[in-house]
């Protein structure tokens, strides 16, 4: 299967590393695996676990860059990237074209939907000491 090369994806603070899948020599850098099925949307509690995950990361370790796969790295990795890039103020189109940029064939008809309907509660928006809001 030829799949496409890592692509870094940054938006403002957020950075991302957006990968097949990993190796038994690099499967100690993930910290974390939440499985769900091949071209469909993430369960809730994923999006919920993926979130504050990245609201923790971001806290502690201001310009990280956070590595997310899937089996091609088209689909399941795109959307979560997406979702952060929707929750940190970024419109669902948008962040489909951006990711689109650099990962072409990204995202499948399904995946569209749910980005499109998707509602962000705005959870990678914080205000900074003076009260702006930023994205950390």
């Amino acid at each position: 299967m030829n799949r496409p090369a890592p692509v870094e994806i940054t938006y403002e603070n957020l950075r991302f590393l957006i990968t097949h899948n990993p190796t038994n020599a690099t499967l100690s850098k993930f910290i974390e695996d939440w499985p769900f099925d091949d071209g469909a949307p993430p369960p809730s509690e994923i999006v919920e676990d993926w979130l504050n995950l990245l609201k923790n990361k971001f806290r502690e370790e201001p310009g990280c860059c956070v590595a997310v796969h899937c089996v091609a790295g088209l689909g399941r990795a795109p959307v979560l990237v997406a979702l952060a890039l929707i929750e940190s103020g970024m419109r669902s189109e948008d962040a489909v074209h951006f990711i689109r940029q650099k990962r072409r064939g990204a995202f499948n008809s399904k995946q569209l939907l749910y980005l499109e309907k998707y509602r962000p509660k705005m959870r990678l928006r914080f205000k900074d000491a003076n009260g702006h809001c930023c994205v950390q």
